[in-house]
């Protein structure tokens, strides 16, 4: 249960982790490097001299070589995940050992919320679809993308190609041939185009954007479209507690949100996007424009009185009451946003913000002139650092791990309010 924050070393204070973080084995190079989530784990890709590759972890490298390596993700169960490979075909190894299964190209690695399930789009012979912890779907299709994986790992999806169609045949374009697959089953129902399949806390549906016509959008629950059509739709996400699927539309050139087909917010946005849940579904924050290059944050459909020309990175505190988002001028200039209000910090480049459990604070990773640091309600630590990682808070909220590399180390730093 290591994964668990609660059962992270909190102790306060900095820890040298490496103390030289070149890998110990002779290589020809070194790429960049990750961290597990509670920082006691760094790692790279490295280029060994017989023109292999393989994982150094902590110094040292895996006992597995391959021909070649990409995409090292650690999960939130602290293993690490690359997509490597071996023989001219590629697979997944994770902590070293291989899937059984090898395909023509691996991509898109994905895992559950407590890391136990990984799962990766797979190619093999020209068709596509997922794999689950080694195991692919039982069938492929001539085309698949937009994939997903469940929260819980149990359950995946994407778009896919259902019906066959010749590159010349618009009409049969017009009629329609993607769908959804869940867990390899199509949906019966086809559609001009789909995208974004999302899953239910629960597990139980999935919603996607579809398109009916050229011009009819909407929201297909389980391959059933809503009754209502729009000029356009984005995302879909279900109510964590009720179930209704939301999802901006437009309407008559304007944005709002729909929840399960009936209007929910009027119309009013220049573009409304990217919302978000609280955890008692009570509230939803959206990304929105007043007016055209005006972006701003709406909590329940009242927008933020400040704008800016660039929103994003929305997120919403768990129980709904703060919302925080990255801010700037043209992507220059970035500037951290929390309920309204920008940090005093000017930015070259800012990283989504984070709450912690109980909502009262707000980290984030920042960069100004080449070295990076980590803000605390608006506040800097104390050293900056060739590079930092996202801060992550311990479960009480009132401290902040910083995984941070810098000058050859590589420093794992617990720290304190009164350390910004």
């Amino acid at each position: 249960m290591r994964h668990l924050a609660s059962n992270w070393d909190w102790q306060s204070g900095p820890r040298v982790v490496l103390d030289n973080i070149s890998c110990q084995a002779p290589h020809e190079w070194q790429e960049e490097p990750y961290v597990s989530p509670d920082g006691e784990v760094f790692a790279a890709v490295v280029r060994l001299e017989d023109e292999t590759s393989t994982m150094c972890v902590n110094g040292q490298p895996w006992d597995s070589v391959f021909e070649k390596i990409w995409q090292p993700r650690f999960g939130p169960d602290g293993r690490l995940a690359a997509i490597v490979k071996r023989q001219g075909d590629w697979t997944l190894a994770v902590d070293g050992a291989v899937w059984p299964e090898s395909f023509g190209f691996v991509w898109g690695t994905r895992f559950s919320a407590d890391g136990s399930v990984i799962a990766a789009a797979v190619q093999q012979d020209g068709r596509y679809g997922m794999c689950v912890d080694g195991v692919p779907w039982e069938t492929l299709f001539e085309n698949a993308t937009q994939f997903a994986l469940s929260r819980d790992g149990r359950s995946t999806a994407a778009v896919v190609q259902a019906r066959p169609l010749s590159g010349v045949d618009i009409l049969g374009f017009q009629r329609g041939v993607y769908g959804v697959a869940v867990n390899g089953l199509a949906w019966e129902r086809v559609f001009v185009n789909a995208w974004t399949p999302t899953f239910d806390a629960q597990t139980r549906h999935v919603a996607a954007q579809v398109r009916l016509s050229l011009n009819d959008y909407t929201i297909a629950l389980d391959g059933t479209p809503w009754e209502r059509t729009f000029g356009c739709v984005w995302e879909p996400r279900f109510n964590p507690v009720s179930g209704a699927v939301a999802a901006p539309v437009r309407i008559k050139g304007k944005w709002g949100l729909a929840q399960d087909g009936e209007v929910l917010w009027q119309p009013t946005f220049v573009e409304c996007w990217h919302h978000a849940f609280s955890n008692d579904g009570a509230t939803i924050a959206a990304i929105v424009a007043t007016a055209h290059g005006r972006f701003t944050v709406a909590v329940n459909a009242k927008p933020w009185r400040v704008t800016f020309p660039v929103v994003t990175d929305l997120v919403l505190s768990a129980d709904g009451s703060r919302a925080a988002a990255l801010a700037s001028e043209h992507n220059t200039n970035w500037r951290i946003v929390v309920d309204g209000k920008a940090w005093d910090q000017r930015l070259d480049m800012a990283w989504k913000p984070v709450f912690s459990k109980d909502g009262g604070s707000v980290a984030a990773k920042g960069e100004r002139h080449g070295r990076q640091t980590v803000f605390l309600d608006g506040r800097p630590y104390g050293k900056t650092f060739e590079q930092v990682w996202e801060p992550v808070f311990n479960p009480e909220g009132d401290r902040v791990l910083i995984r941070a590399r810098d000058a050859g180390t590589y420093l794992r730093i617990v720290a304190e309010a009164k350390d910004f």
